[in-house]
Parts: structure tokens; sequence; C-alpha cells
């Protein structure tokens, strides 16, 4: 079965930089359409970062300037730079990602309402903890 598997989470001072990373693997079709997630306790999920298979990103406002998300399509990874860490910016943050052989189905979806509406019918991570102390 697919799995996501995210690394790279700790604890910064504000002002500092941490490099999250998502191995997909289980499955033999090619990520598509990829992303990064972030969730407080007792707050709704926020889009931090997606990524398109064709490499088109968007970003939440809060992020722009701040955070940079890649891909290693060869590696099945995903990539989330992020620099200038502010003390909102802790949460859980969460990896999900779509797949090749459903991106079809998905894509009529996304054009009507935008990159992040594939998320609820992706593979989700386990979640790394980033916490920015002031």
């Amino acid at each position: 079965q697919v799995q996501l598997l995210e690394s790279g989470g700790g604890s910064v001072d504000t002002g500092g930089s941490l490099m999250l990373s998502c191995v997909a693997s289980g499955t033999k079709y090619t990520t598509s359409y990829m992303a990064w997630f972030r969730q407080t306790p007792g707050m709704e999920r926020e889009g931090v970062a997606t990524i398109d298979p064709d490499g088109t990103t968007t970003y939440a406002d809060s992020v722009k300037g701040r955070f940079t998300i890649s891909r290693d399509n060869a590696k099945s990874t995903l990539y989330l730079q992020m620099t200038n860490l502010k003390p909102e910016d802790t949460a859980m943050y969460y990896c999900a990602a779509i797949f090749s052989d459903q991106v079809d189905r998905l894509r009529p979806l996304i054009a009507v309402r935008g990159p992040w509406a594939w998320a609820d019918f992706g593979s989700w991570g386990q979640g790394t903890q980033v916490t920015v102390s002031s």
C-alpha cells in the first residue's frame, strides 16, 4: 500500500530554517500532485504549498517568500525548504500526494476548484512536528 514518510521536523528559534522531506513508496504509479499541509491542535488543516506534475507551485500567502516546495521525481520525494521561520509556523506538517492512476479522474476537479482540490482524495503521511520558539 501507499506510504508517505515525512522527516526533517524539529525545534528551531525564530529566524531559523528547516528542510522537510517526504518519500513516497508502495505503489507502481508515479507521484503526481503533491503538497504540504499543516495543522495545529484545534485548528483546521491549512495548505502550505503544492506542486503539480509540471512543477507549477502554489503557496499560502503566509509562507510566500519564505518557503520553497520542490520535488525529485526520480526519488519520489517531495521537499519543503523553510526559512525565516516564525512562531506561527509551529504545527504538525503533513505530506499529501496523488498518483498517476488518479490524475485523469481528478483533473476536472482541480481545473474547477484549484490546485488544492485533490487533497481529500490523496494519500497522507503521519506528519512531522515543527516547533519555532520566540
